[in-house]
């Protein structure tokens, strides 16, 4: 290798070290980035029912702004004091649970935990890696100044992208060759579509999934119902692990109660699963860009491993965002086209010298 390619080498595996480094800060912004997105289209539909620049600009901004105020002074109080609560009944529920499988073992052969050595083993295989994929989500409940900070960062992040969006886009743009820059213009504008669709359609089903559970566990008697249910809807946001995550702090403090309780919340988290995937997802859903769901398994798994619980929290965007970018550039702009220089030669004719031979021959004379 020659000394340019050297320095080229070096560049850039000093740059992937730096983004590295600060993943964390890059998916800070890039939640910023969906938040704007998401501030702008409100933005351009209040102008779009007549309302001037000048005051959709700062009405969407106070929208926001009370949304996040109102969320922090009406949800985050109950919620962190049952947290607590929560954290204290869960390990009396994984009591409750072991005492019920020796009773049930007694009628039962082979329920007990008589044989512990291989649950014990999955147990220790496992818990560093929810520790690792999990110890953000449990740090962001106990280190209220990181919190803080964070939230802060996106939420000046966000407005600041609201107020001037088009600088940032256009110095991205700019990062490309300048033949292709109205190509890339179009498919951040794809991008944009199809994270709209996503954010919208995430925030229904939030919202829905957290109000039913809520109310279930109202019926059945569960104690802590407001801070389960604000879990159901935030665990809502990650398809195929959130819904079963979601089912565990419940689960384990109806078994204080009764075993009988925990299966009921089993049987009901199961039946509102069942029909939030046939009835709510295909009708908010419709226009999300379709990820095949071992695709999406693997990205959850893939970002909660390397980012934490960001990660695993903002693993469908960016899978989305990167099934964008992959299709339209990778296949679209350079594998579809992708075509030979010139035409395979042929391969070279051979005379056929039979009727030649023929044609020189002087018939037979009788």
């Amino acid at each position: 290798m020659k000394l340019g390619q050297w320095l080229g080498l070096i560049i850039t595996l000093v740059c992937l070290y730096v983004l590295w480094e600060i993943r964390q800060v890059l998916l800070l912004v890039f939640l910023a980035a969906v938040l704007a997105t998401a501030l702008n289209r409100m933005q351009r539909q209040l102008q779009a029912w007549g309302l001037k620049a000048k005051l959709a600009l700062p009405l969407t901004i106070l929208v926001a702004l009370g949304l996040v105020l109102g969320f922090f002074v009406l949800i985050v109080p109950p919620f962190l004091q049952e947290f607590r609560q929560i954290a204290t009944l869960a390990p009396k529920g994984v009591a409750q649970l072991e005492t019920w499988l020796d009773q049930a073992g007694t009628v039962i052969p082979g329920l007990g935990r008589q044989d512990q050595a291989l649950p014990e083993r999955l147990v220790s295989q496992l818990q560093p890696f929810l520790e690792e994929i999990f110890g953000n989500f449990f740090a962001l409940f106990s280190n209220t100044l990181t919190v803080f900070l964070n939230l802060l960062l996106v939420l000046v992040l966000t407005v600041m992208l609201v107020i001037n969006p088009q600088p940032y886009r256009q110095g991205f743009i700019r990062l490309f060759p300048a033949f292709y820059r109205r190509r890339i213009d179009n498919i951040l504008t794809l991008c944009e579509a199809k994270l709209l669709a996503w954010l919208t359609g995430t925030g229904i089903n939030m919202i829905a999934i957290g109000v039913v559970c809520g109310l279930t566990l109202a019926v059945l008697g569960v104690r802590l119902v407001f801070a389960n249910a604000v879990l159901a809807g935030i665990f809502e946001a990650i398809p195929t692990i959130g819904p079963v995550l979601s089912l565990i702090p419940p689960m384990l403090i109806a078994f204080v109660d009764d075993p009988w309780k925990a299966g009921a919340v089993f049987v009901a988290y199961i039946v509102i699963q069942q029909l939030e995937q046939y009835l709510l997802v295909p009708v908010v859903m419709a226009q999300q860009v379709e990820v095949l769901p071992a695709m999406a398994l693997l990205a959850q798994l893939t970002f909660a491993l390397f980012l934490g619980f960001m990660g695993l929290l903002l693993a469908l965007p960016l899978l989305l965002v990167g099934q964008i970018l992959f299709t339209e550039i990778i296949i679209k702009d350079i594998l579809d086209p992708w075509q030979l220089a010139e035409p395979e030669p042929e391969s070279p004719q051979y005379l056929e010298l039979e009727p030649l031979l023929e044609a020189q021959t002087p018939p037979l004379s009788e």
